[in-house]
C-alpha cells in the first residue's frame, strides 16, 4: 500500500483497512514521515463518549486511527457476543463527521487465525471487581488491545474511564512489557440525566433506563457523604447499596471501594483516594459505573 494513496484525504474520504499487514504498512510509512499516530479502539456501535475519545485524539495527533472490532475473547460463554449491537455503517458516518482518517476493521479470523493460542494477562488488576465475575475478560481485552497496538503501531491510544479496571488492566500491561505507546485514560461521557453512556443502554427498556439511573444517583450519594466526612468503607458501601435497591430490577453484582491503581479491596476506612466501582443488573442488562473519591468529580 502507498502512502500517499491514503494520508493527508481527511477532506475526501475516509480510510478502511481490514487487513493486518496493509495497517501495519499504513502506519509504519507515517512513521517513517514523523507523523504521530493516536488510537482509539472500539467495539463499534459508537456513541458520544467514544467520539468524545476521538475529538482528543485528533487534538492530539496528526492521524486518527479508529479500530471497530468486537473482539469474542473477552466474552464469556453465557455472555452477549452474539446480540452485541452493531452497524458499521452508522458507525462510519459519524466517524467522517469527527474527521477520522482510518477505521481499522479485521474480520475475526484475521485477528484468531485457526492455531491461535496465545493470550496476554496482566494478574493483579484484572482478580477484582469484573474479573470476579468473568474470568476470561480481561485476558480478552489484554490480549486485542496488545495485538492493536500490534498492528496500528500508534503512538498514544485512548480509553475512557467508565472502563476503569480496563484502563489500569492496559495501563499495567503497556508498562510491564515495555510498549512504546502513551496510555491516555478520558473521564466519563454521561446523558444528560446522569447515565454513563455506553452501547449495551441500547438494551435497555424505556423503564429500565429510568431505573439504570441509580447508580449514578449510588454515586453522588457517597460522594456527598464522603465530602461531609465520612471515612468507614462500610457506611460507604452501604449507602450505594441502599440507593440502588430502590430498585426492583436492579440486581448487585459488586459495589466496592478498592485501591484506585491496584484494584485491591480497602479495608475499615478510606485513607485517601479510593474507587468507588459499581456493577449493576438491569433486568438482563449488565451495567458499571465508577467515581474515585478524593478527586474532583468529573462529568462531561
Amino acid at each position: 500500500m502507498e502512502i500517499a494513496d491514503v494520508t493527508f484525504r481527511r477532506e475526501l474520504t475516509m480510510e478502511v483497512i481490514e487487513k493486518i499487514k496493509d495497517m501495519q504498512a499504513y502506519s509504519q510509512d507515517l512513521r517513517v514521515e514523523g507523523k504521530v499516530i493516536a488510537l482509539v479502539p472500539t467495539m463499534g456501535y459508537l456513541h458520544e463518549g467514544h467520539l468524545y475519545l476521538m475529538r482528543e485524539g485528533r487534538k492530539r495527533a496528526d492521524v486518527l486511527v479508529v479500530s471497530v472490532f468486537v473482539n469474542p475473547t473477552q466474552f464469556g460463554p453465557n455472555e452477549d457476543l452474539e446480540k452485541y449491537p452493531r452497524d458499521f455503517d452508522r458507525d462510519r458516518e459519524m466517524m467522517e463527521e469527527v474527521g477520522v482518517d482510518v477505521i481499522f476493521h479485521p474480520q475475526v479470523d484475521e485477528v484468531y487465525p485457526e492455531g491461535y493460542q496465545t493470550f496476554v494477562t496482566a494478574d493483579g488488576v484484572s482478580k477484582n471487581l469484573c474479573g470476579l465475575t468473568r474470568p476470561v475478560h480481561f485476558r480478552g481485552v489484554a490480549t486485542v488491545v496488545a495485538k492493536l497496538f500490534n498492528c496500528v503501531l500508534p503512538h498514544i491510544a485512548i480509553f475512557g474511564r467508565k472502563d476503569y479496571q480496563q484502563l489500569k488492566v492496559i495501563e499495567r500491561m503497556a508498562k510491564d512489557l515495555n510498549m512504546d505507546v502513551g496510555i491516555i485514560g478520558m473521564p466519563i461521557v454521561r446523558e444528560p440525566d446522569g447515565l454513563a453512556m455506553s452501547s449495551r443502554n441500547e438494551y435497555l427498556k424505556p423503564k429500565e433506563k429510568k431505573a439504570a439511573l441509580c447508580l449514578y444517583k449510588a454515586i453522588l450519594a457517597v460522594r456527598e457523604l464522603f465530602e461531609n466526612g465520612e471515612r468507614r468503607i462500610g457506611a460507604l458501601t452501604d449507602k450505594a447499596i441502599g440507593v440502588i435497591m430502590t430498585e426492583n430490577v436492579a440486581n448487585i453484582d459488586y459495589v466496592k471501594l478498592v485501591n484506585p491503581e491496584t484494584m485491591e479491596d480497602l479495608v475499615g476506612v478510606v485513607w485517601d483516594r479510593a474507587l468507588l466501582a459499581i456493577a449493576v443488573y438491569i433486568g438482563n442488562t449488565r451495567l458499571i459505573d465508577n467515581t474515585v473519591l478524593g478527586e474532583e468529580f468529573e462529568k462531561c
